[in-house]
């Protein structure tokens, strides 16, 4: 047992500290005065809105003659979840995450896109055999079907900062139009890049369309190819390093310059579908691209860029030259209204994409000479509702008759429109008229006609 004296000392000690501890709680820290001054004002804040969420109430029934609802206290503040139930809201989260999500081996962003794309589609006799011919060949049977060739598989990634600020960002495109019928579909890369980027700079290494010709008709028809090959538009995707740099003019004004070495594509096509004797298969070339641009508000805006593309083939101890000047456009005065259009003057463009026109030189004997070519093509779009957009195209490709003798095409040109109507945000559906005119030297015009009705499903 305590002893009383000691049990009395005890219990007088603490009678003499009570108003020390009392007279310490009652001046709370600086700390503790500030948490309260801030729990003070959100009470204030939360009985202020509630205040105004019971006027607003009040207005709105009397606004629809009903009587004032009664005034109700602000309801308490919900409890905290406890810590089993943010647990399981955070397992259910990663499990969403996880069933959508594509991962890479490196842990980098890496993103699924792309477009299931399925064409019904019907040509008139001078089809060649080909689902969507881009020349107009003798007369046969006509020909219709329906085809999943054209749909696209795409990954976008983007990496890590790198040096001098700059970003890694890349893509690769893929579709299925390489197999030889509609059951012998195989897997084909499209294009695919990788980028670094900079605040007003690009390096690019990878397979895309010609630097001095990125625009291209609008189509759900023609996607195995590029719209209007061979009636204006160059094309082939190639390999290539560029280099882009961006200039302000101001504010609304500016300069954005490419320049950049290409791998052509010399195996064909030329003035038969087999390789010529003699011909390297790739050569280097040279293109740019200049393109000046102005925005009227931030609706309406105007581009317009001139470009070249220069090469030498290499055939039977030949060096024919390949040079091309290019120019193209874009240009919206109003909202719902867009022109774009690309023109080409040249000589041996064969190698960038004319496909079965097969034109680029022709040799006799102990000489080689290029064919001269000119194309220009352009579309109106019209952005006619909320749902609809029209696209009306035309385009045309003329060959220089110097070299060129009897059965060889002098001028290849098609016209055509398209509408995309958009069933849901990402379901397009997309009717698609077109015919096609091929000038044979000596024999005539020939003409193909082609229908298709296409459903895109993007994602």
């Amino acid at each position: 047992m305590v002893p009383l004296n000691r049990l009395h000392l005890a219990q007088a000690g603490a009678l003499l500290l009570l108003p020390l501890l009392l007279s310490a709680q009652s001046q709370p820290s600086p700390e503790m005065k500030s948490i309260l001054e801030r729990l003070d004002r959100l009470e204030q804040e939360n009985r202020a809105l509630a205040g105004q969420v019971q006027e607003l109430r009040t207005q709105l029934a009397a606004a629809r003659g009903e009587p004032a609802p009664a005034t109700a206290e602000a309801p308490a503040a919900p409890s905290a979840p406890s810590t089993e139930e943010r647990l399981d809201i955070q397992q259910q989260r990663i499990e969403e995450q996880a069933q959508t999500k594509v991962e890479a081996s490196q842990k980098f962003p890496i993103r699924l896109t792309g477009m299931a794309l399925f064409n019904t589609f019907m040509n008139s006799r001078q089809n060649g055999g080909v689902e969507y011919p881009n020349v107009a060949s003798d007369p046969g049977p006509r020909m219709a079907g329906a085809t999943l060739r054209q749909t696209i598989v795409g990954l976008e990634f983007s990496g890590p900062q790198t040096f001098l600020g700059g970003t890694v960002r890349g893509s690769v495109y893929m579709d299925f139009s390489s197999g030889s019928s509609s059951l012998a579909e195989t897997m084909r890369l499209r294009t695919g890049s990788i980028e670094l980027d900079w605040k007003s700079r690009n390096i690019l290494v990878g397979v895309e369309k010609p630097i001095f010709n990125p625009r291209e008709p609008s189509s759900l028809a023609q996607v195995a190819v590029s719209p209007l090959t061979g009636a204006g538009n160059l094309w082939l995707w190639i390999p290539q390093v560029r280099l882009e740099q961006d200039l302000k003019f101001g504010t609304h004004a500016g300069l954005r310059a490419r320049m950049g070495v290409v791998e052509t594509r010399e195996v064909g096509p030329y003035e038969t579908t087999a390789l010529p004797p003699g011909v390297e298969t790739a050569r280097p070339g040279l293109e740019g691209r200049y393109e000046l641009y102005y925005n009227l508000d931030s609706d309406r805006h105007f581009e317009i860029a001139p470009g070249f593309h220069t090469s030498t083939t290499h055939a039977n101890g030949f060096s024919i030259p390949s040079n091309v000047f290019s120019m193209d456009w874009m240009f919206n005065p109003w909202r719902p209204v867009e022109f774009t259009g690309a023109f080409f003057n040249g000589q041996n463009v064969a190698n960038l994409g004319t496909g079965a026109v097969n034109q680029g030189y022709v040799t006799y004997k102990r000489v080689a000479w290029p064919i001269d070519s000119l194309g220009i093509w352009g579309q109106v779009t019209v952005h006619a509702m909320r749902r609809v957009d029209i696209h009306l195209f035309t385009g045309r490709q003329n060959y220089g008759l110097t070299y060129l003798s009897t059965g060889d095409i002098s001028r290849n040109a098609m016209f055509g429109a398209n509408l995309f109507y958009r069933l849901a945000p990402n379901i397009l559906l997309g009717p698609e008229y077109s015919q096609l005119r091929t000038v044979y030297i000596g024999q005539g015009v020939r003409i193909n006609n082609h229908y298709d009705l296409a459903l895109a499903y993007l994602f």
